[in-house]
């Protein structure tokens, strides 16, 4: 694909094939993507990239801890819950996933399905965990860098085919993913992302999220009239 026709087209895919991906696609698209640019290339990031039965033990222990209650255990901070216009955004995108779905709003159990979907990487077949050397930990470089290598690696997967979709519910409950992902202890969890071949009969991943105009986006100094 041409650049432009990546950028332009790639969306976030929910729902996936079960066909597996084979691993050497995966470092064709991790070698992509570690082409990001990183601070005084300091190069932070790492990835564990997991499928079958150890991706299968993780959904269950995600999903079991979640419905009963246990708090979740993100290991990069998650912040103060998003207000105004950015709340707004994120109801936006919800209601367009919904209304794809046909999720009626006082439908608790399929709303509940849809949160636990997440927990389970979306079902994909395969989950790519980043994480970032823990001697870095407290630098506002890090995140930033490892939210540049993991845009480069969706649209690396999406011009080859494959569709990813970034999420933290995947690592809400990061004991279960330590022990399953085999992460180690110098390592911080940092995001996953579900990855597979997209299953385009899936309502939801027709979906294309709502974006703001370059015009609010901007500030234009120096350029004159």
């Amino acid at each position: 694909m041409k650049f432009d026709d990546v950028i332009l087209g790639r969306r976030s895919i929910r729902g996936y094939k079960p066909d597996p991906v084979p691993r050497v696609l995966i470092e064709e698209i991790i070698g992509l993507a570690m082409r990001a640019p990183s601070s005084m290339n300091t190069q932070p990031w790492n990835f564990y990239i997991v499928t079958g039965e150890p991706l299968a033990r993780i959904r269950k222990g995600n999903t079991e801890r979640m419905a009963a209650g246990v708090p979740q255990s993100r290991e990069f901070r998650t912040g103060q819950p998003f207000a105004s216009q950015h709340r707004e955004r994120q109801i936006g995108v919800a209601k367009q996933l919904f209304a794809a779905m046909g999720i009626a709003r006082d439908d608790q159990a399929m709303r509940q399905d849809w949160v636990m979907r997440g927990f389970r990487q979306f079902d994909a077949p395969v989950c790519i965990i980043i994480t970032y050397d823990r001697g870095l930990d407290g630098s506002d470089d890090t995140p930033f860098d490892c939210g540049a290598v993991s845009t480069a690696l969706v649209n690396a997967a999406w011009s080859r085919g494959l569709g990813c979709v970034i999420n933290s519910q995947g690592i809400m409950q990061s004991p279960v993913v330590r022990e399953h992902a085999g992460i180690a202890d110098d390592q911080v969890i940092m995001k996953s992302i579900a990855l597979g071949w997209p299953d385009e009969t899936f309502p939801a991943n027709a979906v294309v999220s709502e974006r703001k105009s370059v015009a609010e986006a901007t500030v234009f100094v120096g350029f004159g009239g």
